[in-house]
């Protein structure tokens, strides 16, 4: 979807069409753009970016808070006209998802047209712009979706996948953001089919287990299917601060609350999980991570608590003035796993 939070906010409020517009929190409260509207993003504005800095970007900037039911209703919405073609679609966030029409129930042979015609019915029905990727795979779908932004079609055949390729930086790969690009940059390692040629040893060095991965997918590769209704994996509820944490009372009483919402979050979904982490943010961005693992899964909220504050203790917390603080579970397995694991632990930094 195009801009997807702040386009249903235009949508709905006919005064906010073609102003520049963001979602997100205020400025004087540290908050965060979560979506951009694309008259803002003519001004350099972008999702993830502070509201003080857009604002500073641009000054007539309309501030909007998120409204999540409303997007979720629009997100379902879609995903019918979606369900309504192949029971095959792969929902990655409110506003993306992947679809697999080589079967459909349209009876249509030519994935370009599938894709007309879900971006006119969109459209019609939802008063919201789509842009779509038709490739062979997951990965060339996705760079394609993004290239002619927005109400964009973009369709890579076969016979096109090299010619596609070539043009592309390194950036374009999956898993490749700006500090692994500068390290792929240092090495000579701009564009993305420079990824098939390199020195196996010093991709290796730059990138870690990510350099099977990565030629793969410089080579046009990608074998991943389209998985409906994918299992949970991991949950998690963070929140930033409009004063940095100090005192170690306010700290804890912050990670046992958000423990406890995970953990009813566990019963809602009749789900149990391995591993509990926190994140934490220093108030100089510095973000780290703790986690702890057993191989008996559980949703007790006493066990999470009790494991999230132990974790709390491996930090700097009330030495060092905190932004952020998150608490999660991964490591997710269904009710009859639960009896089937015994008490291995691990620690992880």
């Amino acid at each position: 979807m195009d801009a997807f939070y702040a386009s249903v906010e235009q949508r709905d409020d006919p005064s906010l069409r073609g102003r520049p517009l963001v979602v997100g929190g205020q400025a004087g409260a540290r908050g965060v753009v979560a979506a951009a509207s694309y008259e803002a993003r003519a001004f350099g504005v972008r999702s993830a970016m502070p509201t003080a800095r857009a604002l500073r970007l641009c000054p007539e900037l309309i501030i909007v808070r998120p409204d999540f039911p409303r997007y979720r209703a629009a997100s379902q919405q879609i995903l019918g006209i979606f369900r309504s073609c192949t029971p095959l679609v792969e929902p990655l966030s409110l506003d993306e998802a992947y679809l697999d029409v080589t079967t459909n129930l349209w009876g249509e042979p030519l994935a370009t047209h599938i894709a007309r015609r879900l971006k006119q019915r969109v459209r019609e029905e939802t008063g919201l712009t789509a842009s779509a990727g038709v490739a062979p795979n997951k990965f060339l779908a996705k760079i394609a979706s993004g290239w002619h932004k927005p109400d964009g079609l973009t369709v890579i055949s076969p016979d096109r996948v090299e010619a596609f390729l070539q043009q592309l930086p390194v950036d374009a790969l999956w898993g490749v953001g700006p500090v692994t690009a500068g390290k792929l940059r240092k090495i000579g390692i701009a564009r993305l089919v420079d990824v098939r040629t390199a020195d196996p040893a010093q991709l290796q060095r730059a990138v870690g287990g990510l350099a099977e991965v990565l030629q793969r997918l410089a080579r046009g590769e990608d074998s991943r299917p389209v998985v409906a209704d994918r299992p949970h994996k991991s949950s998690s509820s963070e929140n930033t601060y409009n004063e940095d944490l100090l005192q170690m009372d306010a700290i804890r009483a912050e990670i046992e609350r958000m423990a406890r919402q995970t953990a009813e979050w566990l019963a809602r979904k009749r789900l149990l999980a391995r591993t509990v982490t926190i994140k934490v943010r220093y108030a100089d961005f510095t973000t780290i991570t703790r986690s702890h693992s057993v191989a008996a899964p559980t949703r007790d909220a006493a066990q999470i608590v009790q494991r999230a504050l132990a974790l709390l203790e491996r930090t700097e917390a009330g030495r060092r003035p905190i932004r952020l603080l998150g608490a999660g579970v991964h490591g997710l397995v269904g009710e009859d796993a639960a009896s089937t694991y015994s008490g291995m632990l691990k620690f992880e930094d």
